[in-house]
């Protein structure tokens, strides 16, 4: 039995086309659609568009400065609009031997800001000439690539916290997606900035040991993931220091619900569930 010219109902006709006929468009006459191009594809061409909103974010980011270097802290969540959808996403990264960049907002801007580092420190590298880009040279590259992008009306949905030491001198900066920066000693990213610096300010001091600064960082998280709904008690912290960048393997703190707030969050809200 010949099969050759089978046609299932409701299949459009197939056209083999030679090589020279490749660019002429195939009309077929469906029944039900009418005259139609055969040659469809799933998904037309569409125009390309600017990110408009972030999908899938990262929550805070801290950062402090102590005694012999610099400290980063992140969660490793990244949540899908109000879902922590990700639970394993680094959002700390070592650029160069000098410096470490930490990333609040969209995850797939902060890959882009990943690569187009990795090619700028490639191409130093390459110059040979034994001098390295420092925090302060990354960290003016990124305010222009910020600020550049958010001109185009099409930022970078970010906001950056780049930390680190060379020839002895402690830096820790901001960059925010539409390219405001500013440097201090403890420096924090989303809620980190309404739960976080408070804390800061209280406790930090700039004699601070690494033993010190890191339980004043973990205390901050733990604040962090009790109030923001977007936190995990998973953690990482990136250390720079002259000998270079050590990021942290993911850890957990201890945590305690059995504060009177959190066993009766509604006592005293009139009108309350």
């Amino acid at each position: 039995m010949d099969f050759s010219n089978f046609q299932a109902p409701g299949m459009y006709p197939y056209h083999a086309s030679s090589s020279s006929k490749q660019a002429e468009k195939s009309y077929v006459d469906h029944p039900i659609m009418g005259p139609h191009n055969s040659s469809f594809t799933l998904m037309p061409e569409a125009p390309s568009k600017h990110t408009k909103y972030p999908y899938v974010t990262g929550t805070s980011v801290l950062g402090v400065k102590y005694k012999d270097g610099v400290l980063l802290a992140s969660d490793t969540a990244a949540s899908y609009g109000s879902t922590v959808r990700y639970k394993s996403v680094q959002r700390l990264k070592a650029v160069g031997k000098t410096t470490a960049l930490g990333a609040s907002g969209e995850i797939s801007d902060f890959q882009a800001i990943n690569e187009l580092l990795d090619q700028l420190i490639t191409n130093d590298y390459m110059w040979d000439d034994g001098n390295n880009l420092g925090p302060v040279e990354i960290h003016n590259y990124l305010n222009r690539l910020m600020y550049g992008r958010r001109n185009k009306f099409d930022p970078l949905w970010n906001s950056l916290v780049l930390g680190g030491v060379k020839n002895g001198q402690q830096y820790l900066g901001v960059v925010t997606m539409i390219g405001v920066h500013y440097v201090d000693d403890h420096v924090a990213t989303g809620f980190g900035n309404h739960l976080a610096r408070p804390i800061f300010r209280d406790e930090w001091r700039a004699d601070m040991t690494h033993e010190e600064a890191v339980a004043l960082l973990e205390k901050c998280m733990l604040v962090l993931f009790y109030r923001d709904r977007s936190a995990i008690n998973k953690f990482q912290i990136a250390n720079v220091t002259e000998a270079g960048v050590h990021i942290s393997e993911p850890y957990a703190l201890q945590t305690n619900w059995s504060y009177k707030a959190f066993e009766n969050p509604t006592a005293g809200a009139v009108g309350s569930w």
